[in-house]
């Protein structure tokens, strides 16, 4: 079972001000930002795993052992013209967690909003990094890849992760499925990725092309999906930390309205 043992030479901070809620607040203070990623540089242990497996696109199942039926139309689709699959799990560990809500009960709600935003950006950047070393693979062996499909897109359900982590053995690497399917460490990612013959192509949406809601804050720019790109995939892409927190932050970055407190900052 081949283990990635990922770096983070750097964190996109577009994107954790993206998930932070804040990617039109131009007036927001980026040391905040800034500082926010290097702790989770220090804090992160990025790891991944990932295994190739024979695909049945008839039966809909993951020749594992023991084999893995897909249920969902979406999934499926996706699925539709690939002969092989991989299945991958990526965590950045618990540590960057632990400080996040460190930093949430002690009332520094900005700088715990803003690991928790770094950190998800994280966790994403090291699925990119094993995305792209499965292309690679995929590429070597003459097929081409899918982008890659977490369980919860769509109408792929949850309940799959115990199976998924079970064929993939998650545990080498920290990551494991709760008894309410999510995942622990929290910032972590499991997915599939269909690799089909190089001359087939599929039309699947993906990210925030697929979903509805137009005026969303932290809506990516319009993209044409096709299985040549390198960017995610997953559904939780559209949303932002404030969203998952229950945090709702208003207007001028030194007055944020939260759920349960107003924070003035510099206060």
């Amino acid at each position: 079972m081949p283990i990635y043992n990922g770096m983070l030479p750097a964190i996109d901070k577009a994107e954790v001000k993206r998930y932070a809620g804040l990617r039109h607040a131009e007036d927001f203070p980026q040391n905040y930002v800034d500082e926010a990623c290097k702790e989770i540089q220090l804090l992160a242990t990025p790891r991944g795993v990932y295994q190739e497996y024979d695909y049945d696109a008839e039966t809909k199942t993951i020749l594992s052992n023991p084999p893995l039926k897909i249920e969902g139309s979406i999934i499926e689709k996706h699925l539709e013209k690939s002969t092989k699959v991989y299945v991958l799990g990526v965590t950045v560990g618990e540590d960057v967690e632990i400080r996040s809500e460190q930093l949430f009960k002690q009332g520094n709600y900005t700088v715990g909003l803003l690991l928790d935003a770094a950190a998800t950006t994280a966790v994403e950047q090291v699925a990119d990094q094993v995305n792209e070393v499965i292309n690679t693979i995929a590429k070597k062996q003459g097929y081409k890849a899918t982008w890659r499909f977490s369980p919860g897109y769509g109408n792929w359900p949850l309940e799959i992760q115990p199976e998924l982590a079970k064929i993939i053995k998650t545990e080498l690497i920290g990551l494991q499925v709760t008894e309410n399917y999510l995942l622990f460490p929290r910032k972590s990612v499991t997915a599939i990725i269909g690799l089909m013959p190089a001359n087939e192509d599929i039309k699947t949406k993906r990210g925030c092309t697929s979903c509805s809601q137009q005026d969303c804050a932290s809506r990516k720019l319009p993209e044409k999906a096709t299985v040549n790109d390198q960017d995610r995939g997953e559904e939780d892409s559209s949303k932002t930390t404030a969203d998952i927190s229950g945090i709702a932050m208003k207007g001028h970055p030194t007055e944020w309205c939260f759920t349960w407190n107003i924070l003035i900052l510099g206060c």
